[in-house]
């Protein structure tokens, strides 16, 4: 269906939020809802893990889960895939096989039940491959959001990601350089989109009267300026730089409290690193999505100095970023991959070069100085999410890309 009619559209990823409060996928859930409330029909293909049903409505977005094995080895998808975010877990590798033969069934399941428009794998690896082994019924893409990337470039998988390409009408991802780096692996410019993720800007909001809580929760103090880094605490989200940073901004600036919120499997390196400071920086581990809201209203000012870790793996554009922004906090983090298209340098906040402490602490340190400055920086960075990154105009624009995969040619198989 082309010219504006309602897309029926089916999703696969491997993660998705399991609660209103679980933080895996939650830009998969948000670009649903975003495309129902514009007019479509979306049904998301997720594994089944403990605890998730086989099947719920939220919204008008219909999530089936399929299951590949026993519940004790279904360790795939939900942030379980990689160790840091830098290897496969190795009972991950284990569950792949069974994965990509369930969700292929699971592909094929709905497209003999219903007639859709167009199949969206999302992360090119592993649901990009299992899709492309679907026979082309309908037109297909593939979405990139990062560790997906990285997968693709290795050797050993690379010649799927190629085939997988090649069946493929469009190609989306949230950052100009994942979007570059897999048409380096053969797909042609014309057929690929930079779309940003969105924020919910009702949900993520300035609410003064709330900027207590955490800051009770925490102990720290109402005047004290409180600089957050949210995230998982894997390499490349690159607390380790802040960390490194920390003994002179903190001797500094001796009212500074910082919190890292987050869980991951640094997490406890880096308590042992911060804890000569442990009154004045707190990492109170996983913030259910439901909390995290008021997390940013308690903060002045947010940070995420991202960096490529050693093996080339990087985010596209951190939801939290995002989400900062709309919490009308000015944001200072590394000017790669997505984060430019969303972080203006000067007038949002400040983009820094990846993996220098010095850097950082300069631009941490000018923003610390000055709550003025910090306050119209906060406010024009929430002026932009509202005006061009609600979830709405972001799935607008994945609406124009769909309509140009449905007008194109079906590319031959190779």
């Amino acid at each position: 269906m082309t010219g504006g009619a309602p897309l029926d559209l089916l999703f696969l990823t491997q993660t998705y939020p399991r609660s209103a409060e679980d933080m895996a996928g939650p830009f998969i859930r948000d670009l649903a809802l975003g495309l129902v409330r514009g007019g479509d029909r979306v049904t998301v293909l997720t594994p089944h893990a403990e605890g998730v049903a086989a099947r719920w409505e939220e919204g008008g977005v219909e999530v089936i889960s399929f299951r590949y094995a026993p519940e004790r080895y279904e360790v795939l998808g939900y942030g379980r895939t990689l160790e840091a975010d830098e290897t496969v877990k190795a009972g991950a590798a284990l569950a792949a096989p069974l994965y990509a033969l369930a969700a292929r069934q699971a592909v094929r399941r709905q497209l003999a039940e219903r007639r859709y428009d167009l199949v969206h794998a999302h992360w090119i690896v592993p649901n990009g491959v299992v899709a492309a082994a679907v026979e082309p019924q309908v037109p297909f893409a593939i979405g990139l959001h990062g560790s997906d990337v990285f997968l693709a470039e290795k050797p050993g998988v690379r010649v799927f990601a190629r085939w997988a390409l090649g069946r493929t009408r469009l190609l989306t991802g949230c950052s100009p350089e994942l979007v570059d780096r897999v048409r380096a692996l053969g797909f042609p410019a014309e057929r690929s989109r930079v779309i940003p993720y969105g924020v919910d800007v009702r949900a993520f909001s300035p609410q003064p009267e709330r900027r207590p809580l955490w800051r009770q929760r925490l102990g720290v103090p109402e005047d004290a300026p409180l600089l957050l880094g949210v995230g998982r605490m894997a390499t490349k989200k690159g607390f380790q730089v802040l960390i490194d940073a920390l003994p002179v901004l903190l001797g500094e600036f001796p009212d500074l409290r910082v919190v890292l919120a987050g869980g991951g499997d640094l997490l406890d390196r880096f308590r042992a690193a911060v804890r000569p400071w442990a009154d004045r920086v707190h990492l109170p581990g996983p913030v259910l999505r439901d909390t995290l809201p008021d997390l940013y209203r308690a903060a002045d000012l947010f940070t995420l100095p991202a960096v490529h870790d050693a093996r080339g793996n990087v985010d596209g554009l951190p939801n939290v970023i995002l989400e900062a922004m709309a919490s009308g906090l000015p944001v200072v983090a590394s000017g790669i991959s997505g984060v430019p298209l969303a972080v203006a340098d000067g007038r949002t906040g400040r983009l820094v070069p990846e993996g220098d402490p010095g850097a950082l602490l300069e631009a941490l340190r000018e923003l610390l100085a000055s709550p003025q400055r910090r306050r119209e920086m906060g406010a024009q960075g929430r002026r932009r999410a509202v005006a061009e990154l609600t979830w709405d105009a972001v799935a607008a624009r994945y609406r124009e890309g769909y309509g140009m995969a449905l007008e194109s040619p079906l590319p031959e198989p190779v």
